[in-house]
C-alpha cells in the first residue's frame, strides 16, 4: 500500500520554527529516497531536501543549508523535516515524497520532482515577516 502522510505545517513569525513529519507505510518507506518538496503559487514544485532510507544521507536544496534538517524514524516509518530561522520566502505548501532513483541527489535538482513515484497531500507552511 503506497501511503505518506504529512503533519505539522502552520503559520509562524520569520525566525520561527516548525517540525513537519511525514508518516509513510512500509512499501513507501521501502523506496531509496524519501525527501521534502515545496511548492509556492505560481512556482514550481522544488525538491527541499532527501534521505536516502537505507544509510541516512541526507542532500539539502542550497536555500535551505543550514536551516532545516532532514531525519528518519525507522522504527516509525517516519521522516521529518526540521524548520529553524524560517523566512517569508520559504511559505508554501509542503510535499513528502518518494522515488528509488539510485541518486537521491538529483530530486533536489531541477526537474526532480519528475523523479518521484508516490507524494503525499501536503501540509502548508505560513511565515509572516
Amino acid at each position: 500500500q503506497v501511503q505518506l502522510v504529512e503533519s505539522g505545517g502552520g503559520s509562524v513569525q520569520a525566525g520561527g520554527s516548525l517540525r513537519l513529519s511525514c508518516v509513510a507505510s512500509a512499501y513507501s518507506y521501502s523506496r531509496n529516497c524519501i525527501g521534502w518538496f515545496r511548492q509556492a503559487p505560481r512556482k514550481e514544485r522544488e525538491g527541499v531536501a532527501v534521505i536516502y532510507t537505507g544509510s541516512g544521507s541526507s542532500v539539502y536544496a542550497d536555500s535551505v543549508k543550514g536551516r532545516f534538517t532532514i531525519s528518519r524514524d525507522n522504527a516509525k516509518n517516519t521522516v521529518y523535516l526540521q524548520m529553524n530561522s524560517l523566512k517569508p520566502e520559504d511559505t508554501a505548501m509542503y510535499y513528502c515524497a518518494t522515488s528509488q532513483l539510485q541518486f537521491c541527489n538529483l530530486l533536489i535538482r531541477d526537474g526532480g520532482s519528475s523523479f518521484i513515484s508516490n507524494w503525499g497531500q501536503g501540509t502548508q507552511v505560513t511565515v509572516s515577516s
